[in-house]
């Protein structure tokens, strides 16, 4: 296809030239595969041949993917000299495309060569595969389902074989049948087919990407074979015949005459539609072996033979006193079929014979409705009915006119189910009847002589009736029941009823009696009942401020009043009442109002009493404060030494403060005390207390622990801050040795405690134990050193630290 023509850039306008010589066979495109699946990738190559070596040799090929330039390409120069441009196109999602390669010639774009390109699936698998065979044409003809569209060309072959066994080996193959395109059946000749031997048959498909096989079949031709229909007759008037009975019909039929030698069953179905004539269809198939039921025969329209009805007509009447002589009555009936097939009714007639008359009875009524007017004489009781086609009348129904003698109903009443539906219901009298006849038609004003319907209910126990015929929404019914006797029947009783009730045509309109600062007083006037309108089951009003905060109350329906109260003083406000009942809820007027302002003594009453409010709060507090114990929220307080135990207050020890401590049952390790001071706060010294700091030991103003090794008699000369303070409170925190013999120890710097400030006089021995007992069994004074500046005592000097509890120093005693 080189040297076509060209194609322009925008594609808009197809441009054909003649190349010239020198560009004849100058291009070739060359594909990856000739088809692909829809959606896969394909590369392609166009090769410029040397003879094109004159062009220019900056020539640019260019693709084009039908009418659309394609990116992504890629051009090189072989080592033989030729022009070489490849392209990928990722995914082919068209079915056919044309690809062309261009080059640059002047002013356009020369086509040097074009490829189509295919794309599509692999075939489906063929299913559903059956066959029938012929006899009119006498061949075997199978059908299939190709499956889905494959979008390529795709051959389908009916294969087939023959086969002596369950179609487990084949014997001789049979002609391939090839089907017209597009087609999914095929017909193979009778000269190939054995008719009573089996055979194997698939159906093969194949396009451009693969090959599939149906199922196999295996089966005799004569198996399923399908004959034609048969023909069907009506049998006319003959006098071989007897004519057929009434509501019955006579046929025959002829089969098909290519199928006289096969024993056949065939099967007749008809579909009687009532008051019209009946279709009758018919087909055959073979009997006592395997095949498929032929077609149905042509349809055959016949109408069966007249019978007279077969009927029960139920009656009703009204009268009316024209004269003293004169009686105008208004008859109606209703028939109900005794049996299936009652026979077609044509029409009606009533007569009346009078007493003295003999004959026939003369004729009051021919009609084909289900009523009649007719004028009797006053004494007349009785007349006939009856219905009528061609083949005969029913059988006469006496209409017997009884007088009204028995006993009314008791209570009647009625209520609607839905909007096309009544149900009335009453009271059964004593005794009980044999039927009621219930008639009901429009209310007034609708006119007298509207049309009514009636119903006879023969069942005389029951005391009510669902009424569903002619029942319309939101209208007034008269519905009339009457009980009926053995020979009489009692008086009519009459009700109304709507089916479906309306709500209110409008609400009642909303009044403003009297207002004040913070209420309002509302009401109005009940709107008379209407005839079809929904009574009033509550109201409900709404008030809405100019905030548009909205609030509502209910109301039962016997409110004619109500008080809008906990208003805002010179506040607007907008009111409606809502009229609600079982059916609807409608609106009535709106009312704007707005409340009155607060004069200036009633201002000036409010702050008052506001202001009164806070100084009572305040007085509350400050009662509150002065009743409570002087104590400093803003920093936690110190316990009293005094009336406090130390080890309910003394700093928890942490991981860090903690030392593991040498035994003191090793004479080789001195004892190791850790001393923790407490400060409260920094305050002037007292005049009984010492200002020289030049001995003291080096104590922090709050907390500081020391671990002493060695002797603790040995002076402290570490220097101290002078304590600012004259309430200064020192405490320690003793630890003795578990193991150490000698009692523990504790130090006390610059100790400013009222309670120690002398030796003198000594406490008694439960509360100042001064000697401590040696090992020896002898009181061993320890008496301070007069060059230290921190004293040294026994544990138990310190009257505070009487009910400390030390753990591990043995040496106390019983302490």
């Amino acid at each position: 296809m080189a040297g076509l023509g060209a194609c322009n850039l925008a594609g808009a306008a197809l441009i054909i030239l003649l190349l010239p010589r020198s560009l004849e066979q100058c291009g070739h495109i060359s594909l990856s595969a000739p088809v692909v699946r829809l959606g896969d990738p394909i590369t392609a190559s166009c090769i410029i041949s040397q003879n094109c070596s004159h062009l220019d040799s900056e020539s640019h090929i260019v693709w084009k993917l039908e009418a659309e330039l394609q990116p992504g390409k890629r051009q090189q120069y072989l080592p033989n000299g030729t022009l070489q441009s490849t392209i990928t196109l990722p995914h082919l999602n068209r079915s056919r495309a044309l690809l062309s390669c261009c080059l640059h010639w002047g002013n356009s774009l020369q086509i040097l060569d074009q490829a189509e390109l295919q794309a599509g699936y692999p075939p489906a698998t063929p299913h559903n595969l059956s066959c029938l065979m012929n006899l009119t044409t006498n061949s075997l003809t199978c059908q299939w389902e190709p499956g889905p569209n494959t979008h390529l060309s795709t051959n389908f072959t009916l294969k087939s074989f023959k086969s002596r066994g369950n179609c487990q080996s084949q014997e001789d193959s049979i002609r391939d049948c090839v089907p017209e395109d597009g087609q999914s059946h095929c017909s193979i000749p009778r000269k190939h087919l054995q008719l009573y031997q089996n055979m194997g048959i698939w159906v093969q498909a194949k396009n451009a990407l693969g090959t599939s096989v149906s199922q196999k079949l295996c089966l005799v031709p004569m198996d399923v074979v399908k004959l034609e229909p048969p023909t069907l007759w009506a049998l006319g008037p003959s006098p071989e015949v007897a004519p057929p009975q009434p509501g019955c019909l006579s046929l025959r039929w002829e089969t098909w005459k290519p199928s006289l030698h096969i024993d056949q069953k065939c099967e007749l179905r008809h579909q009687p539609r009532l008051g019209e004539a009946s279709w009758d269809l018919m087909r055959c198939t073979r009997w006592r072996l395997p095949g498929h039921w032929s077609n149905w025969s042509p349809s055959l329209e016949l109408t069966t033979t007249q019978r007279a009805p077969i009927v029960r007509l139920d009656t009703w009447w009204r009268q009316r006193q024209l004269d003293p002589r004169t009686v105008d009555v208004q008859l109606f009936w209703q028939p109900v079929p005794l049996e299936e097939d009652s026979g077609q009714i044509q029409g009606y007639l009533v007569s009346w014979r009078p007493s003295d008359q003999a004959g026939a009875d003369p004729m009051l009524c021919n009609t084909t409705e289900l009523n009649c007017t007719f004028q009797l004489p006053s004494e007349a009781r009785e007349v006939t009915l009856e219905a009528y086609n061609t083949a005969g009348t029913s059988h006469p129904t006496p209409v017997v006119f009884l007088e009204s003698g028995g006993p009314p109903l008791g209570r009647l009443h009625t209520m609607a189910r839905d909007p096309h539906s009544l149900w009335v219901g009453w009271e059964p009298p004593s005794p009980q009847p044999r039927g009621y006849v219930i008639e009901w038609g429009l209310g007034p004003p609708s006119p007298s002589g509207s049309p009514k319907t009636w119903r006879m209910e023969h069942n005389g126990s029951i005391a009510g009736t669902l009424l569903q015929e002619n029942i319309r929404p939101f209208q007034l019914y008269e519905i009339t029941v009457t009980p009926l006797y053995q020979d009489t029947k009692g008086p009519s009783q009459h009700i109304y009823a709507y089916s479906q009730e309306m709500a209110p045509s409008h609400g009642p309109e909303l009044h403003l009696r009297h207002i004040g600062k913070t209420w309002a007083q509302l009401e109005w006037v009940p709107e008379a009942p209407e005839l079809g309108k929904s009574p009033l089951t509550h109201y409900t009003i709404f008030w809405t401020n100019a905030q548009d905060r909205s609030f509502s109350t209910v109301l039962n329906a016997s409110s004619h009043s109500f008080v809008l109260r906990g208003l805002e003083p010179s506040s607007l406000y907008h009111v409606h009442l809502m009229a609600a009942s079982l059916a609807w809820a409608t609106n009535s007027t709106s009312l704007t109002l707005m409340t009155l302002a607060l004069e200036e003594s009633e201002l000036h009453i409010l702050l008052g009493l506001f202001s009164l409010l806070v100084l009572l709060i305040c007085l509350c507090g400050a009662a509150q404060l002065c009743c409570r114990p002087r104590k400093n929220p803003l920093w936690p307080s110190v316990p009293d030494p005094a009336h406090s135990s130390l080890g309910s207050w003394v700093p928890t020890t942490t991981t860090e403060d903690t030392f593991q401590m040498p035994s003191l049952r090793d004479s080789s390790m001195p004892p190791i005390t850790k001393i923790t001071v407490l400060e409260e706060e920094e305050k002037k010294p007292g005049p009984w207390e010492s200002n020289d700091s030049s001995g003291t030991c080096g104590l922090p103003s709050l907390v500081q622990a020391y671990v002493l090794q060695g002797d603790p008699r040995v002076p402290c000369t570490q220097p101290q801050p002078q304590s600012g303070t004259s309430d200064q409170v020192l405490y320690v925190q003793v630890l003795g040795s578990p193991t150490g013999p000698g009692p523990g120890h504790y130090l006390r710097c610059d100790s400013t405690q009222p309670l120690l400030g002398g030796l003198t006089p000594s406490p008694k021995s439960y509360e100042n134990l001064w000697f401590q007992t040696s090992p020896l069994g002898t009181p061993e004074p320890l008496v301070p050193n007069p060059e230290d500046d921190c004293i040294f005592e026994t544990l138990l000097d310190f009257p505070l630290l009487q009910g400390l509890r030390v753990s591990g120093v043995e040496g106390l005693g019983g302490f």
